[in-house]
């Protein structure tokens, strides 16, 4: 059966980012809609408004009548009476990562993977295909600032017509091996740092899984990969690689980086041509190297170069992604989705480029018990770059604890004068008796329930 020929689609977890794109997906298409999460949040109170029901306790006899289709998330407990009720039924059960690869597979498709960057490299090559005009449908893992949403379609009425050419953009996840179901015509890598090593057991499987992930590249598709990056692409006689880079010893790469006003304007080296006075509307070097990787896949799917300058200078970026939420001459508050060792590094350097001479308060969630008891030590030295330090105890999504893994653990192994374990319900009267320069919120957790409440504190305060 045609699946968009469903009547009715279930979504067990519908409230996670990924899973709410594709409930999105399918209620453009007219489908019955519905859903289960466990905690109401902005974003299942965004689909209800939308139109999609959504209850958030276990109640099997909520779940419609002989749905078409249920997709769960990975994250759902085993024991969950909703899982194991359909499974009784016997109703279709699909993963998300299964539904998304049922949805590409005849279309063209660009599949951003990585271990860092993927979700605004997947944005920003969204943005630039709708600015082009160009048909196609994103998926995101996160909210574009743009749209105000984790699905961009470029033309509603279109996608609905049998046979339209529709391209496809796609976040590919390596967690559970879920991008392997993906067989893009154009691919990004963006790194493979150890991660997810829960799923995986060590970094040669992960990078192993990546190199899997370049075997599905369709026969003529591109691979663009970061040229560094510790991959060996496999069956690389069937497509195309091209290497993209901050410096000069790749296929992409910017020259004449300069700031203006606050921006990167830099003139972007192609393998053809040399696109000159691009202007990034992003702050942060990681951020113009997430650029290049778009602006490879925009000359690759033949974006003309007038669309391109045009994209890169509206694009206002992701929601947690190195979000701005308050701006003032004596204090800026800036939220990010940063959960890897990484990740903290890249966002705090780049904050030091910005504001060299400020006192920096970091707050941050750790995301898993694996993660964390695996990148300690690493943790500990990104967290060293903060001159303040607020940790909040660890956000254990799908994970039950492990003994001797917790905030206090981490906190001890960071070496900083001021640094302190605090509750989230603490958080905003410890945050009032202080007095930051520049504040930053870090995570993958539900710390981003906090932002509200810290953006008006200190708007009031202003």
């Amino acid at each position: 059966m045609d699946i968009h020929q469903y009547r009715s689609v279930y979504f067990l977890g519908i409230g996670g980012i990924g899973m709410s794109a594709l409930a999105r997906y399918f209620h453009s298409y007219g489908i019955m809609v519905s859903g289960y999460d466990k905690t109401p949040t902005t974003l299942t109170h965004q689909l209800i408004e939308e139109g999609i029901p959504v209850h958030f306790v276990e109640k099997p006899e909520l779940i419609p009548d002989h749905p078409d289709l249920v997709v769960y998330t990975p994250a759902l407990p085993n024991d969950h009476k909703e899982l194991q009720f359909v499974i009784e039924k016997g109703f279709p059960l699909k993963k998300r990562s299964e539904v998304l690869g049922m949805i590409t597979q005849d279309a063209k498709t660009i599949a951003i993977a990585g271990t860092h960057g993927k979700t605004t490299i997947t944005t920003l090559v969204a943005h630039l295909l709708n600015t082009a005009g160009k048909n196609s449908i994103a998926f995101l893992g996160g909210i574009s600032k743009n749209y105000h949403s984790n699905l961009i379609i470029t033309d509603p009425s279109a996608h609905r017509s049998i046979g339209s050419p529709v391209s496809y953009i796609v976040e590919a996840d390596e967690f559970d091996r879920s991008f392997l179901r993906l067989y893009p015509d154009i691919a990004v890598i963006t790194s493979a740092d150890a991660d997810h090593l829960d799923i995986y057991g060590n970094v040669e499987e992960l990078k192993l899984s990546f190199r899997k992930f370049t075997s599905n590249l369709q026969k003529n598709g591109t691979l663009i990969l970061k040229k560094g990056v510790d991959i060996i692409p496999q069956d690389a006689d069937n497509y195309t690689i091209q290497t993209y880079h901050l410096e000069e010893d790749a296929d992409f790469y910017p020259e004449k980086i300069r700031l203006e006003n606050s921006r990167f304007v830099f003139d972007l080296v192609t393998p053809a041509r040399t696109i000159r006075n691009i202007t990034l509307g992003l702050p942060g070097k990681f951020n113009l190297e997430n650029a290049i990787a778009a602006a490879a896949v925009a000359y690759t799917a033949g974006i003309t170069d007038e669309d391109m300058v045009k994209a890169m200078l509206t694009f206002k970026g992701v929601e947690r992604r190195f979000d701005f939420q308050v701006i003032r001459n004596d204090f800026v508050y800036i939220d990010d989705y940063a959960h890897h060792p990484e990740e903290l590094k890249a966002c705090i350097h780049a904050v030091r480029e910005i504001y060299p001479s400020k006192k920096i308060t970091g707050v941050f969630q750790p995301h898993l018990f694996t993660r964390t008891r695996d990148f300690a030590d690493a943790f500990a030295r990104s967290l060293e770059l903060l001159d303040e330090l607020i940790l909040l105890e660890i956000y254990p999504a799908r994970e039950n604890p492990i003994p001797g893994i917790d905030s206090a653990m981490l906190l001890g192994k960071v070496r900083l004068l001021n640094k302190k374990i605090c509750s989230k319900a603490g958080l905003t009267g410890e945050l009032k008796s202080r007095k930051p320069e520049v504040l930053l919120t870090l995570g993958a957790g539900d710390i981003d329930q906090l932002v509200r409440p810290i953006r008006e504190l200190f708007m009031n305060k202003g």
